[in-house]
């Protein structure tokens, strides 16, 4: 027997592999959380976190599988409902995943997660009304996760509510002014509002910090343009095509702030129109 105990314990082999998921070490964590289940194959602590670990890796149908042998357990985990549902969203499953999400919110009524997935679940369907409310029951029960607020800001500039999903992200920023998430949403919606010059002072501000994000590179390429700044745009266009080629050209040709430059032979280059 070893100093610090048998690594064979249940408890050590738990603890093991919680440190490996962790470290993002979800295979490693998987093989240790298959030696606890294969000692009691009712461990409700080693399915669950196995099922996790198998969400991490991509393995949804092993994950689906492996959740609902503990709702076979206890049918009224609402944690493994909802990863279940998050498993199934991610093989195209919507209906199966949004039945998930309504039987984690039946079983919990006050599981903020179960709420935010269907929110984002119903953004993906276009249900946009729909998912503000989930988002925002979210909200409601852990106000000191900014995730759905990110999230309804994000729904709101989809609805072209722009002064209220500008709004959403100046409130995130005061609560949480290290959430670059947020920060760079605000700037996305001064610019939708037209405050271009504003919005480039956010665009400036992030990449001092991340001068590599292709999306803000983008955003502020497109903010550029609409000041008629012209060759800055095209420069910063080509840079983030450099990064991103396929999504930034699909972007950029949709983008009605670039029609001017339809007829700019170096725009035409760099977007291949």
């Amino acid at each position: 027997m070893g100093l610090f105990g048998s690594k064979d314990k249940p408890e050590d082999l738990m603890y093991h592999g919680m440190a490996l998921m962790d470290k993002n070490q979800a295979k490693g964590a998987i093989a240790l959380f298959n030696k606890v289940l294969k000692q009691d194959s009712k461990n409700v602590s080693a399915l669950y976190n196995k099922g996790l670990a198998l969400n991490q890796i991509k393995k949804y149908t092993d994950s689906v599988t492996c959740f609902d042998k503990l709702l076979e357990i206890d049918p009224k985990d609402a944690q493994a409902f909802n990863n279940k549902g998050i498993a199934m969203a991610e093989m195209g499953n919507i209906q199966d995943a949004a039945e998930c999400y309504d039987k984690a919110i039946e079983a919990d009524s006050k599981y903020a997660a179960a709420y935010f997935n269907k929110g984002v679940l119903l953004d993906k369907l276009r249900e946009h009304e729909d998912a503000l409310v989930a988002l925002e029951k979210a909200i409601v029960i852990d106000p000191r996760k900014p995730n759905a607020m990110v999230y309804k800001g994000i729904v709101l500039g989809k609805m072209k509510r722009h002064e209220e999903a500008l709004n959403c992200f100046q409130n995130i920023c005061k609560k949480y002014p290290n959430n670059q998430d947020a920060f760079f949403q605000k700037g996305v919606q001064l610019a939708e509002l037209g405050e271009h010059k504003k919005a480039l002072d956010v665009f400036d501000d992030i990449l001092r910090k991340f001068k590599d994000n292709v999306n803000v590179i983008y955003a502020k390429s497109r903010s550029k343009a609409a000041l008629g700044m012209y060759p800055e745009s095209l420069e910063l266009l080509k840079q983030a095509v450099s990064k991103n080629p396929k999504i930034i050209r699909i972007w950029a040709k949709d983008e009605k702030i670039f029609e001017k430059l339809y007829d700019n032979d170096q725009f035409r280059k760099i977007v291949k129109l």
